[in-house]
């Protein structure tokens, strides 16, 4: 940051500057956490030698919160990834049912957003289906802050939901399936370039909510990268040029994403493992009924407590997925 030429490139000094912070702040939080434990064992040590019950019950809630804000650094430094540090694109699909199934997808939609709220992330929409008479039939979000695609690439998969469908007038119990994808926000100064020749680019009128503006313009824009087949659409934005621009970056994040699952293949092929994703293969269960229960198939990691998760409660969730794979 001291060389005459840093500012030269003020995109890349940004950059570096909020990598610089980000370490930096690792580092405060680890000498904080090494001073609190080290007056912690100060204060059992004296303990030992005069009981004070007291202090002995304030010390032990102390050392238990300690100990969470703890595990929340362990995992933050386990996540070394090249681009789990980045912000995360997200995106929910419905699976067959019709109405129950997208109703589903946006009790998903809102479960994420929630535990965004939790974590002072920000959230934008950046395409928004809705659902023929309720829920979505498909939503594509960003999720901003540090660490967000680090957290959350474990939420890739398919999600199962057991309830008694509300629009089910016999009042029978209904299994749905959603699908979630996550994947990094790409940031400006990285090496992926596209080349236009292999993009189709459309424009069409924004459907949905908007006033008269969406019915007089052609502001949606779709791109679809032809060698892979892999499309985007963006409706968020009032100019065309927003959208596009939002469309290209969102590309970039799903072909860096194909990127990363084909590498991760490759390693999987060598250990010898392999990793069913098909549609299907549920990566955790939401069962509402006969009894209450959210389970991870990957992890075992269990909550009873349904309506804490679906109201944005997934770090257990998180957090033992990432322990189980990052160490």
């Amino acid at each position: 940051m001291l060389h005459e030429t840093f500012w030269n490139d003020s995109q890349k000094a940004q950059t570096t500057i909020k990598t610089m912070n980000r370490l930096k702040n690792l580092v405060e939080e680890s000498q904080s956490l090494e001073s609190k434990f080290e007056e912690f064992s100060q204060i059992l040590d004296e303990l030992r030698h005069n009981s004070d019950p007291e202090l002995f019950e304030m010390i032990q809630q102390d050392i238990l919160n300690e100990l969470i804000n703890f595990d929340t650094y362990e995992i933050k430094v386990l996540l070394s990834g090249e681009y789990d540090v980045n912000s995360a694109i997200v995106e929910i699909h419905p699976g067959a049912g019709g109405t129950e199934s997208q109703d589903w997808a946006q009790m998903l939609y809102r479960m994420y957003t929630r535990w965004a709220n939790r974590h002072d992330y920000k959230v934008e929409v950046i395409d928004y289906l809705p659902g023929d008479a309720a829920g979505i039939k498909s939503v594509t979000f960003s999720i901003t802050g540090d660490y967000v695609f680090g957290y959350l690439k474990g939420e890739k998969g398919v999600h199962r939901l057991v309830r008694i469908s509300p629009f089910d007038s016999s009042g029978r119990r209904h299994t749905s399936f959603a699908s979630v994808d996550i994947m990094p926000v790409i940031e400006n100064d990285t090496d992926l370039e596209l080349d236009i020749n292999e993009l189709e680019i459309d424009t069409h009128r924004s459907s949905g909510a908007g006033g008269q503006h969406v019915n007089k313009t052609d502001s949606a824009v779709r791109i679809t990268h032809l060698p892979t087949g892999i499309s985007v659409h963006v409706q968020s934005e009032r100019s065309q040029l927003q959208n596009k621009a939002q469309a290209m970056e969102l590309i970039k994040s799903k072909l860096l994403q194909l990127q990363i699952q084909e590498q991760a293949q490759k390693i999987s092929d060598i250990k010898g493992e392999q990793k069913n994703i098909e549609w299907g293969s549920q990566i955790r269960s939401y069962v509402f009924m006969p009894y209450t229960l959210v389970k991870d198939n990957r992890t075992s990691v269990e909550v009873g407590n349904i309506e804490s998760v679906m109201d944005g409660n997934i770090d257990p969730f998180i957090q033992g997925y990432l322990k189980q794979n990052l160490k």
